[in-house]
């Protein structure tokens, strides 16, 4: 192809480009594409490797751990987004969240506090007092969220990792 040639191609696409620009609105996201330039995006996810973690650990939560108000899901989720644990397994987020059960199934103290934050977490979303459980006493019949009711969720959905 001869520099005639090419540069009659370059004006039609120019002229294509430019019909094509103005038939739509020009838009913030637009400008920072411009500005990245072509193939800016290729090859790689908009969304950040943390990001698509912690949104798998999320999902992987709400269809595996047994919670009857969500309290406990949402829990989990939070004390993992951003964990030093996730952030040092992202291309294994599953790996980091079996290692969190087995952390808190492991200790008496981190079940109860979780328990404890899984009550008042219930409490917020419901809008009523948060049923505590107390040593050497039995559980409020309506308490959805006991030591052994969470032991017994972590213990099945670890089984599922």
């Amino acid at each position: 192809m001869n520099g005639e040639d090419e540069k009659k191609r370059l004006g039609i696409e120019a002229e294509v480009e430019r019909e094509i620009r103005e038939g739509r609105k020009f838009s913030p996201t637009e400008a920072i594409s411009r500005l990245a330039g072509p193939g800016a995006m290729k090859g790689a996810s908009p969304v950040s490797r943390v990001q698509q973690a912690e949104t798998e650990i999320g999902t992987w939560i709400r269809g595996h751990v047994t919670d009857p108000s969500g309290a406990l899901q949402v829990l989990l989720h939070r004390q993992l987004k951003g964990s030093e644990l996730l952030l040092d397994n992202l291309d294994r987020p599953l790996v980091a969240l079996a290692d969190h059960f087995r952390t808190v199934l492991a200790s008496d103290y981190l079940l109860k506090e979780l328990v404890r934050e899984a009550d008042v977490e219930w409490g917020r979303a419901m809008g009523d007092r948060p049923h505590f459980e107390r040593e050497g006493s039995p559980a409020h019949p309506d308490d959805p969220y006991t030591v052994e009711s969470v032991c017994n969720a972590l213990g099945d959905a670890l089984k599922q990792l």
